[in-house]
């Protein structure tokens, strides 16, 4: 129950905050046009939608921390559901582009932190052995709603226009979200582990005042943060974060570019995850199989080698057979290797830090995957001219190498972790 909770809300909230892509490429060609939100508005200022979703489904992560301990799961679980809901409803009769940014961009972000951050921190506490593939599996819902929202968002698009198709995919999801929270709740040892914790916060919460102590941070081990081990992984998750979400929101803007329709660049979603669907769960046993921080680092630096074999090419040679063949053959090895971070990150952090810190140690760093999200996306959209990004590949170049190199960056820190973790210990392949 558990894990079908946990698929099931990444397969609604998540999977379409993934499809940012349609509404972004969408968005980008009503800026060319007059009289309507997104009129003279840049690549970057419209990609901010996205990416403030993204990264505030992060950066909310330590808030929301603190009320799947104060309050029961299933509770700000099935909270989450009706913002999601409000919040797609109210971005349908937006009417400029900032009201699009606060509605499709900062309240489904947090209403997805909401949903999202308890089924991934919740399930790995039922689960030991197997708790890489548990997590792939419920991580790879958010994969198999990819490959369903992006052609039903452009089928509701074409025939009924995008805002009934903002609030009929909203109202959708809030239903689901709802129905199957009741499942998202702690396992049943790790709940009474929680219970000095939660008396902790409770006593902040009464010091803080009877309405501020919601906004509290979570209690975390300082020591712990200054350690080694956690820098590399803070360092690695950010720089990861910061680099992974750029290829998601401009696959269709892209494709554009490479003279494909936008019906059919939408696929390139579609592709992306098909490839994810079935590699998160296969990484996940893998994972359990090999360790987990063995294949977070080669699936990281793989996704780092697929920017630079086939979508850097891509961009330069452009809108020519062998351009179309690499960007197909770029979607399907990132979204096989990239997306598999978001499983066996959580995965990871139980055996790197112990029960005992996990929870604020996955707030306090949920929260530095939101922050790079949140810089790393919208800066590395400034590397791409707004004018151009529908019909010229070429302009999408030095982005692309700047996800490459944050990527490398990123899968030399999972390295440093992996190391930092065998110091005074006898040498072993599996970690």
């Amino acid at each position: 129950m558990v894990i079908m909770a946990g698929f099931t809300i990444m397969l609604t909230t998540n999977a379409l905050i993934f499809s940012a892509g349609i509404y972004q490429a969408i968005y980008e060609e009503m800026a060319s046009e007059p009289n309507n939100p997104f009129t003279g508005a840049s690549s970057a200022l419209i990609g901010l939608i996205g990416t403030l979703s993204i990264g505030l489904m992060s950066m909310t992560g330590p808030f929301v921390m603190v009320w799947i301990k104060l309050y029961r799961p299933q509770a700000v679980v099935a909270v989450a559901g009706v913002l999601f809901g409000v919040a797609n409803i109210l971005a349908s009769v937006s009417r400029t582009l900032w009201q699009f940014a606060l509605t499709q961009g900062v309240l489904v972000g947090i209403s997805v932190s909401m949903s999202y951050i308890p089924a991934t921190t919740t399930a790995p506490t039922w689960f030991n052995e197997r708790r890489g593939l548990a997590m792939g599996i419920v991580i790879s819902g958010s994969a198999v709603g990819g490959m369903i929202w992006p052609s039903v968002l452009s089928a509701m698009i074409t025939h009924i226009g995008f805002r009934n198709a903002l609030r009929v995919s909203g109202a959708i999801c809030a239903v689901a979200i709802i129905l199957v929270s009741p499942a998202v709740k702690w396992e049943h040892g790790f709940n009474q582990q929680l219970q000095a914790e939660r008396q902790a916060l409770r006593q902040r919460a009464g010091r803080c005042g009877r309405h501020m102590g919601f906004l509290q941070l979570p209690l975390i081990n300082w020591r712990l943060t200054l350690t080694k081990k956690f820098l590399a992984k803070a360092a690695g998750c950010m720089l990861q974060s910061a680099a992974y979400s750029t290829p998601l929101i401009y696959y269709v803007a892209f494709g554009r570019s490479l003279g494909y329709s936008a019906t059919t660049a939408s696929n390139f979603i579609t592709i992306s995850n098909a490839a994810n669907a079935v590699s998160r769960v296969g990484m996940g046993y893998a994972a359990d199989k090999y360790g987990r921080i063995n294949l977070l680092f080669v699936t990281t630096f793989l996704s780092a080698v697929a920017v630079a074999a086939f979508w850097i090419p891509a961009s330069i040679i452009g809108a020519t057979t062998a351009g179309k063949a690499l960007f197909i053959v770029f979607t399907i090895l990132y979204g096989s290797f990239a997306s598999s971070y978001i499983a066996l990150f959580p995965a990871s952090l139980v055996e790197l830090f112990g029960k005992k810190d996990f929870t604020s140690v996955n707030g306090a760093l949920y929260l530095l995957r939101g922050i790079g999200a949140l810089l790393g996306t919208p800066l590395t959209g400034l590397l791409i001219p707004q004018a151009q990004t529908l019909t010229t590949p070429q302009v999408y170049e030095r982005a692309a190498i700047t996800v490459m190199s944050l990527l490398f960056s990123a899968s030399f820190c999972i390295l440093w972790v992996r190391f930092e973790m065998m110091v005074g210990k006898a040498w072993r392949w599996k970690i």
